[in-house]
C-alpha cells in the first residue's frame, strides 16, 4: 500500500518458473516511470499511516492499512478456472489480495479502466459473502469477498479468499499500470481476517521453505528486472552473507533499527529506538520529518514544485513573452508551446489566487502535470504584470520569486543533478552492521519535460510513539540489499544485492 526519478516500475510478465531446487520464480522487468507516478505516490504516502489492523466479525469490515500506492512491481496472475489474468504488485505492506471485478459499480472509473474478474465464468469459484473497505491517501477500494484458485507462476494455490472490489475511488488507481495487489503481509493486518495467500502456499504445501525473497536487478541496463523468489533464496543474487535481524511486530515487516546516520554521524533518531517496516509496495524511503529536513538541508533539496516553475520559466519564459505581446491569450499559451494538452482545462486564475495572495495556501490546485501547471502560472503572472506596463526585466525578477515560494504541498523535492557525486551517504544500523546508501541510489534521474529531473528518494512520515518513530525501507533500500522474508522464523535477512 508511485515518477520522474530513476525509480523502477517493475514489471512482471514473464512466467513462474519451478527450478531443480524447488524454488518458484517470478520475472521481473523494468518498465521506466513518469512524473504523475511520483506526484501519486508522494501524495498518497503524506497521511500514510501504518497500524495493526484491528480484527472483526462483522459483515463490513472497515480496516487501515497502508496509505501509498506508489509499488513498482507488477507480475501477472490468474484467478479462476479458467484463469482470468490480471496484473497485481506483490506488497509484502499490505496482507490481501484484491483485483477488479465485473460487477463494479458505473461509476468506478478505475475499476473499467482495467480487466476485471467475472466469477460467473470460474468453475471453481466460491461465495463469501463479507464486505470490507481499504482507504489509501488519495482514496479507496469496497468491495466483497470471493473464493477461487489462484495461479501465481506454476504454483495453483486453492480455495484463496481475495477481495472482489466493485469500487475504486482514486485517480491513482484510475491511471494505474497494475490491476490489483497481492499482499505478501501477515494475517493480523488483514482485511475481514481473509488468509492472505502467502499462509495458504505455505499451508498447501507448494513452497519447500518457509521463505521469499527480493532481488532487484537496477544495475542491469537490459529489461530484465529481478526476480522473486518463493520457498528460499538465488545465491546468484546477493554477495557475502544476510545479517537477520527478528520481526518485531507481526502485522507489516517490522524491525528495530539501531540508529540512522547522514554521512557517518549519528542524527539521534533512534536514541529512544526506532523501528522499521520494510516494504516492497513502496519506491521511496519513509521517515520522521525533522530528519528528513536534515537530509534535504544536506544535500540541497528544494520543492520540486519551485524547480520546474524556475526550469518552465528559463526555458520557455522569452517564447511565452513573444507569444503574449503578439496578443495571444495567457491561457492558449502553454498548449501553443506544447506544455499542456489543446484540451486542457484552463486552471490558472484558481491556481494564482491561492499562490500569490496567500503564499502559505495550503489547498492549493497544483496540476498533477507539474509542467503544464507552471507554465499556466508563469504565463497569467507575464499576462498580469504586462497589463501594469512593467519591463521584461522586473517581470521575470518578480516570477522567479514567485517560482520560490511555491507550497511544497506534496512532499516533492528535487537537487541539482550535477551535485550528486558530492552529496552524503545515509546509512541505517540494522543489527550488527550499517547498511550504506550512497547519492546514486537515494536519488532518483528521470525526465521532466524535455530535460531531466532528479528528485530526493526519502518521504516524510509521522507516526507517533509507541508504534512510532518509524521508517519505511521501500524499494530504494531493496535495490541495494537482496531481502529475505523468512516467515517461519520470524525474521529478515539483508545482504548486498548482485547486479548483473
Amino acid at each position: 500500500m508511485a515518477e520522474k526519478f530513476l525509480f523502477l516500475v517493475l514489471c512482471l510478465w514473464c512466467p513462474g518458473v519451478i527450478s531443480s531446487s524447488g524454488l518458484v520464480r517470478v520475472a521481473l522487468k523494468k518498465q521506466p516511470p513518469d512524473l504523475f507516478s511520483i506526484s501519486a505516490a508522494r501524495d498518497n504516502g503524506r497521511a500514510g499511516k501504518y497500524v495493526v489492523a484491528q480484527q472483526s466479525h462483522a459483515v463490513l469490515d472497515d480496516v487501515s492499512l497502508k496509505t501509498s500506492l506508489d509499488a513498482q512491481y507488477f507480475g501477472e496472475i490468474g484467478i479462476g478456472s479458467p484463469p482470468q489474468n490480471f496484473s497485481v504488485i506483490f506488497d509484502t505492506g499490505s496482507s490481501n489480495l484484491w483485483i477488479p471485478s465485473s460487477n463494479c459499480y458505473f461509476f468506478s472509473t478505475a475499476c473499467f479502466l482495467h480487466p476485471r474478474y467475472n466469477h460467473s465464468q470460474s468453475s471453481t469459484y466460491s461465495p463469501n459473502g463479507k464486505h470490507c473497505k481499504i482507504p489509501y491517501g488519495s482514496g479507496f477500494i469496497w468491495g466483497y469477498l470471493s473464493e477461487d484458485v489462484v495461479r501465481v507462476g506454476k504454483l495453483h494455490v486453492k480455495n484463496q479468499v481475495f477481495i472482489e472490489a466493485v469500487t475504486e475511488w482514486s485517480l491513482t488507481l484510475a491511471l494505474a499500470k497494475f490491476d490489483g495487489i497481492l499482499g505478501l503481509g501477515f494475517r493480523e493486518i488483514s482485511a475481514a481476517n481473509a488468509l492472505p495467500i502467502w499462509y495458504n502456499m505455505v499451508q498447501q504445501g507448494l513452497v519447500s521453505q518457509k521463505i521469499f525473497s527480493f532481488w532487484l536487478n537496477r544495475g542491469s541496463v537490459s529489461t530484465e528486472g529481478g526476480e522473486i523468489v518463493f520457498g528460499g533464496v538465488d545465491p546468484k543474487h546477493f554477495r557475502g552473507n544476510h545479517t537477520y535481524v527478528q520481526v518485531t511486530q507481526r502485522g507489516y515487516w517490522q524491525i528495530p533499527l539501531g540508529d540512522f546516520l547522514i554521512g557517518n554521524k549519528s542524527t539521534g533518531v533512534c536514541s529512544g529506538g526506532c523501528a522499521a517496516v520494510v516494504d516492497s509496495g513502496t519506491s521511496f524511503v519513509a521517515g520522521p520529518t525533522a530528519i528528513l529536513a536534515e537530509i534535504n538541508k544536506a544535500i540541497g533539496a528544494k520543492a520540486l514544485v519551485s524547480m520546474d516553475c524556475e526550469q518552465v520559466v528559463s526555458e520557455y519564459g522569452d517564447l511565452m513573452w513573444d507569444l503574449l505581446i503578439s496578443g495571444l491569450e495567457p491561457e492558449k499559451v502553454c498548449s501553443s508551446i506544447g506544455l499542456c494538452s489543446h484540451n486542457n482545462s484552463w486552471r490558472g486564475s484558481e491556481i494564482i489566487k491561492e499562490v500569490v495572495e496567500s503564499k502559505s495556501a495550503g489547498e492549493s490546485k497544483v496540476s498533477e502535470d507539474f509542467f503544464c501547471s507552471s507554465c499556466e502560472m508563469a504565463a497569467l503572472w507575464i499576462h498580469t504584470k504586462l497589463l501594469q506596463n512593467d519591463t521584461k526585466e522586473r517581470i521575470f525578477i518578480y516570477i522567479n520569486k514567485l517560482c520560490e515560494t511555491l507550497p511544497n504541498l506534496m512532499g516533492q523535492v528535487a537537487v541539482d543533478c550535477d551535485s550528486i557525486p558530492t552529496m552524503p551517504s545515509v546509512s541505517f544500523i540494522i543489527g550488527n552492521r550499517s547498511f550504506e546508501l550512497n547519492s546514486k541510489q537515494y536519488i532518483r534521474r528521470v525526465r521532466g519535460g524535455h530535460s531531466a529531473v532528479c528528485v530526493s528518494g526519502f518521504v516524510p512520515l509521522e507516526v507517533p510513539p509507541p508504534q512510532g518513530p518509524l521508517w519505511v525501507l521501500g524499494e530504494i533500500f531493496m535495490e541495494a540489499y537482496h531481502t529475505v522474508f523468512d516467515f517461519g522464523n520470524l525474521r529478515i535477512g539483508f545482504a548486498d544485492a548482485a547486479w548483473y
